[in-house]
């Protein structure tokens, strides 16, 4: 079955890849999940609008990245957040979160999806947080969760 990925599918491929998966893969997961569409030739010409849309979200060569990486690694980032006594969060630290967070101290905009979060974060303090910019460079930052609100 050939298909169309609109997301990135990990070890597939980046959204805008015209990929060719297994039949039962693609209709009973990829489809309904909305990571791909069914290829004809008119799915085809929106590949360019994915592709152009991707282009200016993602990082433009290594150089961009290492800058991208000096401006995160330079970085403060405190996230304020519900907490009980003890420390513990009501609920948990989520990827979007700490995008707005880091998009709060002065950083860069970044994609959701390439955050690696050290597991559910649901307690106050620093964590260590990664970005993965490009596929030779990876950032780490410590985020400090405060009690607040």
């Amino acid at each position: 079955m050939k298909i169309i990925l609109t997301q990135e599918v990990s070890g597939l491929g980046a959204p805008g890849d015209i990929v060719e998966v297994k039949d039962g893969y693609g209709r009973n997961y990829l489809l309904p999940q909305g990571f791909a569409i069914a290829w004809t030739k008119g799915a085809e010409k929106q590949v360019t609008v994915i592709q152009r849309a991707r282009a200016a979200r993602e990082i433009r060569d290594l150089g961009h990245a290492n800058e991208v990486k000096a401006q995160l690694e330079g970085l403060k980032v405190n996230l304020t957040a519900r907490a009980g006594n003890g420390g513990r969060l009501f609920g948990s630290v989520t990827p979007g979160d700490v995008v707005d967070a880091v998009r709060a101290a002065g950083g860069p905009s970044l994609d959701r999806r390439r955050l690696e979060l050290p597991g559910a974060i649901k307690s106050i303090g620093s964590h260590q947080v990664r970005v993965k910019l490009h596929p030779e460079v990876t950032a780490r930052f410590d985020l400090k969760v405060v009690p607040g609100k």
